[in-house]
């Protein structure tokens, strides 16, 4: 039997931490090449993102199968959950590096790219995570201009949720209300699923990372927002300032 085509490698969503967070709606492939997602309450259907921010948590666990490893990164809105598995041993050593860092008591920015995982707890809770690609420590500019073009895309959704509350749900009526294109999709079933909410709190979170962006608000010393977040258990080069990962 021939196997179907391999589908494109998805574009990486630049998202903040507490629309990822708040997601509970999985989409999973159909076919064996088919990508999954985790569609957020204002339509992003996201198979990879591009996240930054201070490392705020790392650990490795041993398995059989070799280390893995898990780390926070936060934003201004609240903290990503990543992991690198025992299947990605070219990610190990770099890993190790950046522990090594942050057990010393240093404290730095990460850009990561990921893809879009999630697990399912006994009650049907759903906790979003990213399994990490490429990482690398960026300088504080790099990450203002991560901040400004999350933002960005942030309030592009914020919109497009909005304009999509005076249309019917589907893909015509959406397009004629204003909807992008790309969101389209998402918007559709994330309306199906979440149903009404406030997007007040993403506006307020565009505000937090540009007050970070202008320099009005701390990037190191902003204090961690408690979490709860699966661990390992239950989820399946130190360098010079480098560039944001490629998407």
């Amino acid at each position: 039997m021939q196997q179907g085509p391999r589908v494109g490698r998805q574009s990486a969503i630049r998202i903040f931490a507490s629309e990822y967070r708040d997601a509970s709606l999985p989409e999973e492939g159909s076919g064996e090449y088919d990508p999954s997602f985790v569609i957020t309450k204002m339509g992003a259907r996201v198979n990879r993102a591009l996240v930054c921010g201070v490392i705020d948590r790392v650990e490795r666990r041993e398995s059989e199968n070799g280390p893995n490893y898990s780390g926070h990164i936060r934003d201004p809105t609240g903290t990503h959950l990543f992991n690198v598995a025992s299947f990605q041993p070219e990610l190990h050593p770099d890993f190790e590096e950046l522990m090594a860092r942050y057990e010393a008591g240093d404290r730095f920015l990460l850009a990561l790219v990921g893809k879009a995982r999630w697990f399912e707890t006994e009650d049907g809770g759903i906790f979003t995570s990213l399994r990490a690609e490429e990482f690398t420590i960026i300088d504080k500019e790099c990450y203002t201009n991560w901040l400004v073009q999350t933002a960005d895309a942030t309030l592009r959704r914020i919109e497009a949720h909005t304009a999509s509350l005076e249309a019917d749900l589907n893909p015509s009526a959406l397009e004629a209300a204003g909807v992008p294109n790309d969101l389209v999709e998402g918007l559709i079933l994330a309306r199906g699923h979440y149903g009404e909410f406030d997007p007040e709190t993403y506006r307020v979170g565009v505000l937090q990372a540009l007050s970070t962006a202008t320099g009005k608000t701390s990037i190191i010393e902003t204090p961690s927002e408690p979490e709860a977040a699966p661990t390992l258990d239950q989820s399946t080069p130190e360098s010079t300032p480098q560039q944001v990962p490629t998407e």
